[in-house]
């Protein structure tokens, strides 16, 4: 599935902050957007499936080429565990790319396991979380998210 664009609600492009999501469940991809609009933050959830997508996202390339409709990101929300190239192995990448030396990196993983947590903070993430049980929880991550890494405030309704 490639990524989705950022779309008002009348066919055009909104001028949120697009925030780059890497996880291979679209139960979590789901979750995640609900609750982002339900916190009504000012970030646009651009999702991608595995590291190859993200690779190609984060370059532009492919079907990504489009920087009006895939923009780049001004942070990554890393899942670890996915097929083809793992969170630590994106990870690792944007760190050798200089172009995304100041891209903020939160891992969002459902792993708990300290190895994981300190592999991924050597790698280079900004930030490690886990994945919150329930939907408030992860409506309350999502005003983290906006508040913390994207210094925004919600917009007024």
């Amino acid at each position: 599935m490639k990524a989705q664009a950022n779309m008002d609600g009348e066919g055009g492009f909104d001028n949120r902050v697009t925030v780059l999501h890497v996880d291979d469940d679209p139960n979590d991809t789901a979750l995640l957007q609900a609750a982002s609009r339900k916190a009504g933050v000012n970030f646009a959830l651009q999702n991608v499936e595995d590291g190859e997508q993200a690779m190609a996202y984060l370059n532009g390339s492919g079907g990504y080429s489009d920087r009006q409709q895939y923009p780049p990101p001004a942070l990554v929300l890393l899942d670890l565990k996915m097929p083809r190239a793992t969170g630590f192995d994106i990870l690792r990448w944007i760190r050798h790319h200089p172009e995304w030396d100041d891209l903020p990196v939160v891992v969002l993983s459902g792993s708990e396991l300290q190895e994981d947590i300190r592999k991924a903070y050597a790698d280079g993430a900004n930030s490690y979380l886990i994945k919150p049980l329930g939907f408030e929880a992860l409506v309350d991550l999502a005003r983290s998210i906006n508040s913390v890494w994207l210094n925004a405030s919600s917009p007024s309704a």
